[in-house]
This record gives C-alpha cells, structure tokens and sequence, in this order.
C-alpha cells in the first residue's frame, strides 16, 4: 500500500478502535515532532522520506504529528498515516490553532525518543539531513540547530531574518547564522527543560545556551515551497521583536533583576537629581523658579513608560517563575 492510499481511508474501512497496537515505551531512539497546520499535500511525502530515511539509520523512531487546528483536511491526511504506519506514526489534534511554540510544547511533552527532531511540514526541510544530525549530536553537542545557507525564500522573509539573525546573536552571544531555523535536533535533556509558551519556540537556542547546554550549527539543505502557503506574516517579526526582549530579560535579569531596574532607576533619579540642582541654582539666582509645564509633561511620560515596562517585566518573570506547559494547548484525540 502507497503512502498516497492512507489518506482515504475512513472509520468504517479501519476503525482506530479495532487497532490493537502493542509498543516499545521505553527504547525509542528518536522522535520526529512535526507541527502542522493546513499542509495537507505535503504530509503524506514528508512520511514517505522520514521512513526511508530512518528505515535505514537502523534506529528505533516515532514520527509525532501535531494537526494544530487545521481546516483543509490535514487531520485526516496524519490519521490515514497512523492507520497505515501504526507502529511508528502518532497523532495530537488541538482543539483549535494554538500556534507552532504550543504544537512544539505538546510533542516534547508526548515524545519518547531519546534523540528529538524538530522540522516543517511544508517539504522545505530536508529529512536526509537527519544522519548530519545525528553525527553531530554524536560529537558530544546537545542541541544541534540548522543554517538554511541557500535558502529559497523570497527577499520579504530572507532579509528581516538576516536582520533579527544578527541583532539576537550579538545581543545574547549565541554565534548562529539562523536561530529561528525550525529544523533542529535534540537531546531528551534539552527539551525536559525548556520552558516553552507564546511565540519562545524562536529562541530555544538562546534559552538552552543559557542553562549551559552545548550548541552548534550544520548547514542542511532548503527547497521551494511545493504547496500550500507560507503561514508566516509581518505579525510575526513584531510578536518576534517583543519576544526578543522577553527572552533577553528572563536570560539576563531572571536571577538578578536589580541588575536591570537598579540601573534603570538609578540612570532616572540622577536626571531628577540634576533637574533638582539646577532648579535650585535657579531659584538663588532668580528669586523665582518659574513654571515648568513641558518639564512636568516629561517626568510625567518618563515615570509612567518606566513604571509600565517594570510592569510588563516583572510579568513576564511571574509567567515565567508559575507556567505550567499544559496550558498552552488543550487537545481533542490523540491516535497512538
């Protein structure tokens, strides 16, 4: 039976319920976690060449689907898959779309693998990379990221990725030519730790470099785009500028965040403290101060900006300090 021929098949010609499949739970030697969202066309191939691939690696594996909320009919595309491949295909259905950090979040707490593989559905990540990854990982490296050096993708995403590319890894120190690459592989202590929730699925290198795990890089292989559409838009460079700075606070501040109000504090009330003087001095030379209107507007602007930002930091630790990852998605059937 072809991959292609899964896909029809329906609870009538093969129920889940009659399936009776008995695993190995505890010798799984690599977990590929795919989210997927509306890549119908694309899944049933992506099976077809993970298999192959890891067919011939000699290894144990799971291939997870996470359908997040899909509405061109990927759910059933990944659920003809589990009923074709039962032994290796596992499926988590989100009650509605959650976004990729969340389906990333689900397959780490779910996967078994020793070894965890993160890629895209869409075909542009290439499943025979996966041995380079492996080998690297082999060196002794603990997370193992991809660098898309020829990418095929349109100047609209290639160049504000070079942008946000060089801004975080000068800021965090970090040295990647593409942090936010999707296909990356794992040791199962990376992923035990990550505390992943919002859009944070961008910065895992970050967070992982900053916890002390061994990072590196290998360039791999990226096609065009086969079907469907990119997912990605303008909202995500912003969602992603805010979660630059989420992520550099909780790396840089989490355990000491005087480090950062203290100085920010400090830098404000010694500005107060020269406005202050140079009132005074106004005030004996003149007799008289005078108003000050468009002064008053600035501390004004100046106190309430602080206070806010504070604000929003000090939720983002509070978030950090109380998350629970199960609250990031709610899932409807899991078929394993």
């Amino acid at each position: 039976m072809t991959v292609e021929a899964a896909i029809p098949l329906t609870p009538e010609v093969l129920p889940v319920s009659d399936l009776v499949t008995r695993r190995d739970t505890t010798g799984i030697d690599v977990s590929m976690v795919i989210p997927v969202f509306n890549e119908v066309e694309s899944v049933p191939k992506l099976h077809a060449k993970l298999t192959e691939v890891l067919a011939a690696q000699g290894c144990s594996y799971e291939i997870i689907f996470i359908d997040d909320g899909s509405t061109d009919g990927t759910y059933d595309a990944v659920r003809g898959l589990f009923l074709l491949d039962p032994t290796h295909v596992r499926v988590i259905s989100f009650r509605r779309n959650f976004g990729k950090t969340a389906g990333l979040a689900a397959g780490f707490d779910n996967c078994r693998g020793k070894i965890i593989f993160t890629m895209d559905a869409d075909l542009q990540d290439d499943p025979e990379e996966i041995p380079h990854f492996l080998d690297k990982i082999a060196e002794g490296y603990d997370l193992v990221s991809g660098w898309k050096q020829k990418r095929n993708d349109p100047v609209s995403k290639t160049l504000p990725s070079k942008i946000f590319n060089a801004i975080v890894s000068s800021s965090t120190g970090v040295k990647l030519h593409d942090i936010d690459c999707g296909y990356k592989a794992y040791r199962r202590e990376v992923t035990d730790e990550l505390k992943l929730y919002a859009d944070l699925h961008r910065f895992i290198p970050v967070m992982a470099h900053w916890r002390g795990f061994r990072i590196a890089e290998i360039p791999v292989q990226h096609h065009a785009r086969k079907f469907g559409k990119s997912k990605y838009g303008i909202r995500r460079y912003a969602r992603g500028a805010l979660d630059f700075f989420k992520v550099l606070f909780l790396t840089r501040y989490m355990q000491k965040p005087l480090s950062l109000f203290g100085t920010i504090g400090a830098f404000l009330a010694m500005i107060g403290v020269l406005c202050g003087l140079y009132l005074t001095e106004e005030h004996f030379r003149t007799g008289n101060i005078g108003s000050r209107p468009l002064l008053d507007f600035a501390l004004l602007l100046v106190i309430t900006g602080v206070q806010l930002f504070s604000l929003g930091l000090l939720g983002e630790m509070l978030r950090h300090v109380s998350y629970r990852r199960a609250e990031e998605y709610s899932i409807r059937q899991r078929l394993e």
